[in-house]
């Protein structure tokens, strides 16, 4: 099959490769028909994680099941399915509280796994052709059958959808409160959809992007750009002073200042500073245990000049870590099939396989236009 393999920092190839087997009585087969590039996938692909060479990239998969192996129950062949970027048993300690981005049982040693990520267990990414999905009765997502035609929506429920959807459960956005997003990246721009859903009565995006900003809007927020560097006092004047009722982190450890360097710490403490005190403040930009890639001294061990005396004195709370996806996929899906909810609305792109390099070097640029790019295995 054909695949994107991971070769080294920002040299990705898109290659013949093994075609994956049944392994487990549990799992099934996929034919890939849209799997999308992930901003969490420019960390591994800028070469700032401990990603392994030779490996197939991709954790935003939807597809048809071809085959399925005989302890499978509810899937069979022919089901048009997504995964959650989530590799999950469904029977561990974290599973049963619907803690499946911490699932004990997929990546033994450590709590959670993932399809064709750094760390995240020996599981192969679905940007290729096909992929073997484990533990499947748990991990496929079965599609309605307006799926043809709203394929490029309800692949966005593999992460990013819920992932932002995440975020605003961590910050307790509801109906009437006002929200700060930090990133107006994809992630970001599903964290206004889903405040929007919600009933926010004020949504305010930051980041330095025109495109991106402008698709904030189209999302129903206010978008505040940050090119000089003036944005905590933008939400400030926009809340009375108070600041926000709560705010959501979408950015993570690479976030750059508006001259474009990074300042990993800078986002978390804006938060601080804008978000109200007693606010609470969602943290789901991605944050590593350790980055040897950083400039800065503390962030090469994972660590941030966090202004934690400023967060105490405001009596503000956090909530931090990866979406559980299969707590939000079903209703999100549900929201997409009654015309309710539209992630698409983010694509810029949409390339075959074999044109990945070209995506992930435009993405990984921020190139204007390029706000989220999806391939399709069987474009030509």
């Amino acid at each position: 099959m054909r695949a994107v393999v991971y070769q080294g920092p920002r040299d990705i190839r898109v290659m013949d490769m093994p075609d994956p087997k049944i392994e487990h009585p549990t799992d099934v087969l996929v034919r890939i028909t849209t799997t999308n590039i992930c901003g969490s996938d420019l960390h591994m692909y800028e070469g700032r994680t401990d990603m392994e060479t030779g490996r197939i990239l991709g954790h935003e998969n939807l597809g048809t099941v071809i085959e399925a192996g005989n302890a499978v129950m509810s899937i069979k062949v022919g089901d048009r399915v997504c995964l959650p970027f989530n590799v999950a048993c469904g029977f561990c300690k974290n599973c049963e509280r619907g803690l499946t981005g911490f699932c004990l049982t997929a990546n033994p040693g450590a709590a959670g796994a993932a399809y064709g990520f750094a760390g995240m267990g020996p599981y192969s990414g679905g940007q290729a052709e096909y992929l073997r999905v484990p533990y499947a009765d748990f991990n496929c997502l079965k599609l309605p059958e307006d799926v043809e035609e709203k394929e490029n929506d309800y692949v966005m429920l593999a992460d990013i959808f819920p992932t932002g959807y995440h975020a605003t459960e961590l910050a307790q956005v509801r109906p009437g409160l006002s929200v700060v997003i930090y990133g107006a990246g994809p992630v970001g721009l599903m964290a206004a959809h889903s405040a929007a859903i919600k009933g926010a009565g004020k949504i305010m995006v930051v980041d330095t992007h025109q495109d991106r900003l402008a698709l904030a809007e189209q999302a129903g927020a206010i978008a505040i750009d940050d090119s000089n560097g003036d944005c905590v006092e933008q939400i400030l004047e926009l809340t009375k002073g108070e600041g926000a009722d709560c705010g959501c982190e979408c950015v993570g450890y690479q976030c750059c200042d508006h001259h474009g360097h990074e300042v990993p710490n800078l986002t978390m403490n804006n938060l601080v500073k804008s978000v109200r005190a007693t606010g609470s403040l969602g943290v789901i930009g991605v944050f590593l245990a350790e980055d040897p890639g950083a400039h800065d001294k503390l962030a090469k061990k994972g660590e941030l000049a966090f202004d934690f005396g400023r967060f105490w004195m405001k009596g503000q709370r956090m909530a931090t870590g990866q979406a559980n996806v299969k707590a939000y996929n079903r209703q999100l899906r549900d929201l997409i099939e009654a015309d309710k909810a539209n992630p698409s609305f983010i694509i810029s792109h949409e390339l075959s396989l074999e044109q990945a390099p070209e995506g992930y070097k435009n993405f990984d640029e921020r190139n204007d236009g390029w706000t989220k790019v999806v391939m399709k295995p069987g474009k030509r």
